[in-house]
């Protein structure tokens, strides 16, 4: 059997900053849709990989929400989410089937309505010319089909990856709506990259780790926490069944969390395991 070579679309054109010329993206939250997640059938990984993205490109994460495939609940979620934060992303409910309401969900929550997206039609069709096993469906499996090319209106409509004809919705310009198929998912946020206003600066991670139990070193990790709020440095521990406990250290002043990281290893009788920095590919 002959393999055909994928299809080639262009990507869209980098549109203006949509939260204003000079604005950074600061802060984010991820809706993750589907009674398949709650049920248990799926498991979620999707807001793990958002969670990473944004790490690297010195987002702060600052919400992950999980909800049925509900109209009313995606309503409130999205509405609150763009309110708060800088970028919101939504992950599942974009297929062709009864339970796939998440486009029509956010175009109630904006006040916008649903239209035909002409250009991903196109490329929806240009991918089904291409299945022997789709040319024949009946008129309902085709209306069924195309409501994955039905969009708010007033959505951007940004195709990030030549050999994916789906796109990035982007709404009220801080929601970004993205299948719930994880390596899709994963190609296309990683796509969206140049048409976001990422931050300037970068994190830095130095992890610690000792084999002393997690209450001998809390007196000292406590006074360190409130002496480094004012360095912006975020101190965590994370204990190991039987194994000790990693120490970390995250913050922008690479030099000054190094510093800090040989007064923990000392204190602590520990040792560094692990750097961590925005050039670390996920």
């Amino acid at each position: 059997m002959t393999t055909l070579p994928s299809l080639l679309f262009p990507t869209s054109p980098i549109p203006p900053n949509p939260l204003g010329e000079g604005k950074k993206i600061k802060t984010a939250a991820a809706l993750i849709i589907g009674d398949e997640i709650l049920n248990g059938k799926t498991q979620d990984t999707n807001s793990n990989f958002f969670a990473k993205y944004c790490f690297e490109f010195g987002i702060e994460l600052k919400r992950i929400e999980v909800i049925a495939d509900d109209e009313d609940e995606i309503i409130e979620a999205s509405r609150r989410m763009v309110k708060n934060y800088d970028l919101v992303i939504t992950s599942g409910g974009i297929g062709p089937t009864h339970d796939d309401i998440t486009y029509q969900s956010i175009a109630k929550a904006f006040n916008q309505p649903l239209d035909y997206h002409q250009e991903t039609l196109n490329r929806l069709t240009a991918q089904i010319s291409r299945r022997t096993d789709l040319q024949n469906q009946t008129a309902e499996q085709k209306t069924a089909r195309e409501r994955m090319a039905l969009f708010p209106t007033k959505a951007e409509v940004l195709f990030v990856g030549e050999d994916i004809w789906v796109p990035v919705c982007r709404v009220e310009g801080k929601l970004c709506i993205f299948p719930g198929i994880p390596s899709l998912f994963q190609r296309m946020l990683t796509g969206l990259t140049p048409y976001l206003p990422l931050p300037d600066t970068r994190p830095f991670r130095h992890l610690i780790h000792t084999s002393l139990p997690e209450s001998s070193i809390a007196p000292y990790l406590t006074s360190l926490h409130q002496r480094l709020k004012p360095d912006r440095i975020r101190v965590g521990s994370y204990p190991l069944l039987q194994k000790g406990v990693t120490v970390s250290l995250i913050g922008e002043n690479e030099a000054k969390i190094r510093e800090i990281g040989e007064e923990v290893a000392r204190e602590i009788q520990g040792k560094v395991v692990e750097e961590t920095d925005a050039s670390t590919k996920m």
